[in-house]
């Protein structure tokens, strides 16, 4: 079936709305800055100048998650992955406000982005509230496939995580089954209250507390590569 790495097609509108001045000077001036580079094999040490761990968030919406993980842990390098300007000027935000040094920026897919990664280069990957595509017919959008995952998997090292978090319940009890298939994913959770609590080093987002706030459970699920 066609998914995510073979589609290469990203669905929706690229803006929202019209961006403020100060809104555009930021994304002008800011984004050249963190953005990662548009071609070649990209590591560590093109990225932030050492050898440092690699994490990538695919979507990261306005980059509040993102922010917060970069500010927990300076020592290690962000790339944030996003399509959509406004999301991007959100990070940007952060980046400036918080004067985040360890992250960078794709405006555009997350694919185009890891499979350039060497293999076995991330400590860790998030997925965290993707368009859950409810139709049946949209299934192959999803993210969460097998091919999309192949790739997560080969670039994830041995031990590393694969975070996903979801308040939709067609997308959590696709995920479930589809990453019930996978042998190279091992599920952390040994009881409900492992995937029903958010844990401590997961910042909450402003979109999380809205999906809360509608009477919505969220799932948090993470796996280790196997």
């Amino acid at each position: 079936m066609n998914d995510p790495s073979t589609i290469r097609r990203l669905y929706g509108r690229a803006k929202g709305h019209k961006l403020r001045a100060g809104q555009q000077a930021l994304v002008d001036e800011g984004l050249p800055r963190v953005a990662v580079p548009a071609d070649g094999p990209i590591d560590a040490m093109r990225l932030f100048g050492d050898d440092r761990p690699l994490e990538v968030e695919i979507g990261f919406g306005a980059g509040e998650h993102l922010a917060g993980q970069a500010a927990m842990r300076p020592d290690r390098g962000f790339i944030g992955c996003e399509p959509f300007l406004n999301g991007v000027v959100g990070a940007l935000g952060h980046i400036r406000d918080d004067g985040l040094t360890n992250v960078r920026l794709h405006m555009g897919d997350a694919l185009d982005v890891i499979e350039r990664l060497p293999d076995a280069s991330l400590d860790r990957v998030y997925l965290l509230h993707p368009d859950p595509w409810r139709k049946a017919r949209h299934a192959k959008r999803r993210m969460v496939n097998h091919g999309p995952l192949d790739l997560i998997a080969a670039k994830l090292k041995p031990g590393a995580e694969f975070r996903l978090g979801t308040d939709d319940p067609t997308y959590c009890r696709w995920s479930m089954m589809v990453m019930n298939q996978r042998r190279d994913f091992a599920w952390q959770a040994k009881e409900a209250k492992d995937f029903l609590t958010r844990p401590t080093d997961w910042p909450e987002t402003r979109y999380e507390r809205k999906a809360r706030r509608q009477g919505h459970e969220v799932w948090y699920f993470r796996y280790l590569r196997v």
